[in-house]
């Protein structure tokens, strides 16, 4: 049975630009699309339509409208549709749990504050275990090749790294496009060194060959695993937000880690990841790992 991937509607331009997103990496994987549409009635909602039986049909008709949107572009796509009774973010979250990922638009907010990430979107990122792809609409924008490089965030080179770059690699294979991996380092503080560290710095000719080291060893396996995708391996002293997003400027994906809470952890979200997810212009796939 193929994979599935799962995308969270809600009537914006944005969900439609993610569906989009979706059906096609859908296709080039050979999973099917799922279309899903939580919804639960609130007067509140819609002012002018507060019957509970017009805001259901305006979901249906959301929902319809979508598949046949990408059915249009994709006829061979398997695509199912559901009309979820409950509240969007555990309705998203159970819906990734059988889901190879979970796709969800993110509203625009111009070049200069950087993009909104619904509130919604934001808790279901902070609790789902699977991986999660944020599109925005590119309307206004520039024209981005589909079939850019696939930017992934190497701060991790154990064995946390693993999920990261599984997907990057895997979504580069699909594509047929380059990895890009990308290291940010810094100087670690006097207090920090110990002579374990100094030794292998030395061993290693310094701290910009040791690191350029780590980032080499941490792709090994997957180099191995992915032979037929080329990658092209960036080392950089200074801010990790910055340096993956300066690095990101062909990129028709960025790939970044999320760590899981620790149990009766907080759910939280790692710097470089919320730049990313503000500021890059492309989607942005955020990838959970131990």
């Amino acid at each position: 049975m193929p994979g599935i991937i799962t995308v969270g509607l809600d009537g914006t331009e944005h969900s439609l630009a993610a569906a989009d997103w979706a059906a096609a990496e859908a296709r080039r994987r050979g999973m099917a699309l799922s279309l899903v549409f939580a919804w639960v009635w609130r007067p509140s909602d819609f002012p002018v339509a507060s019957d509970a039986e017009v805001q259901r049909r305006w979901a249906v008709d959301v929902l319809r409208k979508a598949e046949e949107r990408v059915t249009a572009s994709a006829p061979d796509l398997t695509v199912t549709t559901q009309l979820l009774p409950e509240d969007p973010v555990p309705a998203l979250i159970a819906a990734a749990s059988v889901s190879e990922m979970l796709v969800l638009g993110s509203r625009g907010h111009g070049a200069v504050v950087g993009f909104l990430i619904g509130s919604v979107a934001l808790k279901v990122l902070r609790r789902v275990d699977a991986p999660l792809v944020l599109v925005r609409s590119s309307r206004g924008q520039e024209p981005r090749s589909e079939w850019g490089e696939v930017v992934v965030g190497v701060q991790d080179t154990d064995e946390a790294a693993a999920p990261v770059l599984e997907f990057a690699f895997a979504t580069a294979a699909a594509r047929g496009a380059r990895v890009r991996a990308v290291r940010a380092w810094s100087v670690p503080p006097v207090f920090a060194w110990s002579p374990g560290s100094i030794y292998l710095a030395d061993e290693a000719g310094g701290l910009e060959p040791l690191e350029r080291e780590r980032l080499a060893e941490a792709l090994r396996p997957w180099r191995e695993k992915y032979p037929q995708v080329a990658v092209v391996e960036h080392t950089e002293l200074g801010s990790a937000a910055e340096v993956l997003l300066a690095q990101a400027t062909r990129a028709s994906l960025i790939v970044v880690g999320r760590r899981l809470p620790e149990l009766g952890g907080l759910p939280l979200i790692g710097s470089v990841t919320h730049a990313a997810l503000h500021h890059a212009q492309c989607p942005v796939a955020v990838v959970p790992h131990p």
